[in-house]
């Protein structure tokens, strides 16, 4: 890793001068507020073509040249952006083919964002272009230390340059159209192709019900967007080929494939916007949580957290403000689970246009005494004093799988459910078993190893590609605890059903093979009853199930749990079976969160694993881990709103963030969403 990134925590914002060009003071009090907020960074120029080029070839960069200068001299450094995340009119009126077709095969209006097209030959030289005059001018500055991509990519085109790649690419996978009709299954409803030139993409007045064709679109729209961003790359790296780069990442963002770009980026990013205090916050933490964790474990590195809001947002269904404390509490999660930045979006509110009302450090009435400025500059201040941490990562025990092509797969499968099938809910009622009991959690796809794990949790992985049940096989064999759900090996990566028992090629290793799968309405459940001890005898009684209930036969697994009604009443549904040296659990159903608590506490203490602390917290408070050779720094997080008592740590742990006078007594409390950071000697 860069040495900016593990030597210090980064503050700052997004930065949009060219908005306030027409009043310099502005600008001024922008660097007095910038330095009074101990930012040190600040991302430019993200949507600043249409300034930086007016006209076609025709270049203004004195502007620029001030605004880098001026927060360089001032002891603020710059991640610069290329400028594709938004066109300039006059490429879209010169060029109308850079705009996007939609699926139903018409032509965009100018207009958003990433309205182009990454096929696009035109769109990809004016991007060159523009993107080696700002290299050529800004990659040995000084104050630039990483090459901010574009800006959020996401979105598809089918226009017919995007269809023409779509075939080549497809060629390039199967080889012959026969092959493709093959795995397409298209001899169903009689949509053989006996062409390449037949084939297009989905299209909501076309075809759009064949399964492998979604799932290739799908992948082919990753890689496609994959490939644009690294022609932006090739664009700004010769330049400087020391300066890294990133490429800022989104929530769960469904239409990209984040674990395929682990290598092409330096380093990974992310804009995170909670609906903090829509529901309970442990909740809404626990989900940003996995989502920070699922940043890191890309490269199983430090992240940037790239943008995040101080105070509220403008798109969301509520723009609710940030309780006092949150701010702080929020940015330190996401320090606490590996990133060595926070940083906003954006950093002076606009005065027009879509975002003019989207919380900003600096709001309209240009005030330094504002609450939420306060909080920024308080925090940091706190991240100045933190910079030890910047040095530190995650050592995780625990992986989960989570991957992209599963989930694309899951949710058009068409059965046993039609909406809602809960992939994300799935994993993440897996991953809140582990974090609630301070256990870290990596997670990885299916093309990523998991020799190294104590416990590999692989939920509904209806899909099984790259090979996986074959490491999963191994890992079992080497003596690694597996535990797979159901809805598990249903089809291959082109979305064919195996034929045979399943889950395909682990029915040994689980010791059952899946009979059939019930897919329950909304308004039911059923119960698993536990039938025995599975160590400890903390998991006892019974517990509800909901979603799909897998009906499975045993050959040579225990039940470690039978279903408690229907007509599969006294069936398994929690099962162990022991292989070669390892085992492997299977779990039926989607149970209610006790259940996850229980049994994942039973096997963290059967597998010793390692915890951040070594004492209970109560529900709303959480510790998570970051270490180095030397230190761990044990991050403890109150996500209640009311003051939580919690037991006082033993005399081995410096208090980074409070003194251990405050906390002499024996019990001591956290104030509503508060963090406190603890260090010990490892």
């Amino acid at each position: 890793m860069q040495k900016l990134f593990s030597d210090k925590l980064l503050h700052g914002a997004d930065y949009n001068p060219e908005q306030w060009l027409h009043d310099p003071e502005i600008l001024a009090r922008d660097i007095e507020y910038m330095k009074a907020s101990s930012s040190n960074i600040m991302s430019v120029g993200i949507f600043s073509w249409a300034k930086l080029e007016p006209q076609e070839g025709i270049f203004d960069f004195e502007w620029l040249d001030s605004v880098i200068n001026n927060l360089y001299n001032n002891g603020i450094n710059v991640f610069l952006a290329t400028p594709s995340g938004a066109r300039p009119n006059w490429l879209a009126e010169k060029y109308p083919e850079v705009l996007r077709v939609g699926a139903n095969r018409q032509r965009n209006l100018f207009g958003a964002r990433h309205n182009h097209c990454y096929t696009s030959p035109v769109y990809r030289e004016k991007i060159t272009i523009i993107n080696q005059k700002i290299a050529e001018r800004y990659a040995q500055h000084p104050a630039v230390k990483l090459w901010h991509i574009s800006n959020e990519y996401g979105g598809d085109c089918h226009c017919d340059y995007c269809q023409d790649a779509f075939r080549d690419w497809l060629k390039n996978k199967y080889g012959t159209i026969e092959e493709l009709n093959m795995q397409w299954w298209t001899t169903f409803w009689s949509h053989t192709y006996s062409d390449w030139s037949q084939v297009e993409s989905p299209a909501p007045h076309g075809e759009n019900a064949i399964h492998g064709m979604n799932l290739d679109w799908k992948r082919f729209v990753s890689d496609q967007t994959q490939n644009f961003m690294n022609h932006e790359i090739a664009a700004v790296k010769p330049f400087n080929p020391e300066l890294p780069v990133t490429a800022n990442f989104m929530y769960y963002f469904n239409g990209l494939n984040y674990f395929k770009f682990k290598n092409d980026v330096d380093i990974v990013s992310w804009d995170s916007y909670p609906l903090w205090h829509k529901k309970d916050d442990i909740s809404v933490g626990l989900d940003t949580a996995m989502m920070h964790d699922i940043m890191r474990s890309i490269k199983k590195e430090p992240f940037l957290l790239m943008e995040s809001t101080p105070s509220s947002t403008n798109w969301q269904s509520v723009s609710k403000l940030k309780k006092p404390g949150m701010h702080l509490l929020s940015s330190l999660q996401a320090v606490a689970h590996g990133s060595n930045s926070v940083q906003y979006f954006q950093w002076r509110k606009s005065r027009g246009s879509s975002e003019k009302l989207h919380g900003a450090v600096v709001a309209h009435n240009d005030r330094s005494d504002a609450r939420v400025f306060k909080e920024v500059a308080h925090l940091g201040h706190m991240l100045t004093e933190l910079s030890d941490i910047a040095g530190t990562n995650t050592n995780a025990e625990v992986a989960i799988v989570y991957d992209w092509e599963n989930k694309w797969a899951v949710e058009d499968s068409q059965g046993p459910r039609n909406k809602d099938m809960g992939y994300i809910e799935e994993v993440q009622a897996h991953y809140r078993a582990f974090t609630k009991q301070g256990i870290s959690v990596d997670f990885v796809d299916m093309e990523c190893e998991i020799n190294e794990y104590k416990i590999v949790v692989a939920p509904m992985l209806y899909m099984l590609r790259a090979g996986f049940e074959k490491k999963m096989r191994a890992f079992v064999e080497n003596g690694g605890t597996l535990i797979t759900t159901y809805w598990t090996g249903i089809i291959n990566e082109n979305d064919l059903m195996f034929m045979g028992d399943g889950p395909h090629n682990l029915t040994d290793v689980l010791g059952l093979y899946s009979e059939e799968i019930d897919g329950l309405y909304d308004h039911e459940h059923n119960y698993g009853q536990v039938t025995q001890s599975l160590a400890e005898g903390k998991l006892q009684g019974s517990y509800s199930c909901t979603m799909l209930c897998d009906i499975v036969n045993l050959q040579g697994a225990e039940a470690i749990m039978t279903y408690k009604d229907d007509f599969y009443s006294g069936r398994a549904v929690v099962t162990r079976n022991q292989f070669a040296q390892g085992e492997a659990y299977h779990i039926g159903s989607h149970f209610e969160d006790a259940f996850y608590d229980d049994f994942y506490n039973e096997l963290a203490s059967k597998l010793q694993l390692e915890t951040a602390l070594d004492v209970q917290l109560p529900d709303a408070v959480y510790a998570v881990a970051r270490e180095n050779e030397t230190t761990k720094y044990v991050f403890i997080h109150n996500f209640s709103n009311q003051a939580t008592p919690i037991p006082t740590l033993d005399v081995r742990y410096n208090f980074v963030t409070r003194s251990r006078a405050d906390v002499a007594q024996e019990q001591w409390t956290l104030a509503p969403y508060e963090m406190i950071i603890v260090s010990i000697a490892k």
